[in-house]
């Protein structure tokens, strides 16, 4: 289950409406009654916590976000975006990577989902990660 304060204004969750399970947006959120605006591409609705759950991160999700990958000699995977940098230490494994961006570098430790990884993104480059290309 997600945790309402890891919830920010444009981060990618999927909403279940009655079992119709797709991927949104947050375009809003109300702390008062605990409930997140979902843009799933056609409309925006209000949901519950309880409707909500992250997206797995893996690697069709950077490239949906526009990384861009390198696989290098020594058989780790980096992906770029911009000059934000995410670093596997094998292809598919994302049970612990490094992200950095500058001279700002974190160790992850454990698998993470999609809308950690742009909390990540914002907190170091005050930039929102979504699937709009840097190119």
């Amino acid at each position: 289950m997600i945790k309402f304060n890891d919830i920010k204004v444009g981060d990618y969750l999927i909403a279940d409406n009655d079992g119709d399970k797709q991927q949104g947006e947050v375009t809003n959120i109300n702390g008062d009654e605990k409930q997140i605006c979902i843009d799933n591409g056609t409309q925006e609705f209000w949901f519950e916590l309880e409707q909500l759950s992250p997206i797995p991160l893996d690697e069709t999700q950077l490239l949906n976000l526009r990384f861009h990958k390198q696989e290098n000699e020594d058989s780790t995977v980096k992906y770029m975006k911009g000059a934000f940098r995410i670093l596997l230490p094998k292809a598919n494994d994302f049970s612990h990577f490094e992200i950095w961006y500058r001279d700002e570098k974190r160790h992850i430790m454990q698998p993470i989902f999609v809308n950690q990884l742009q909390n990540h993104f914002y907190d170091m480059t005050k930039v929102h990660l979504n699937d709009e290309s840097f190119d």
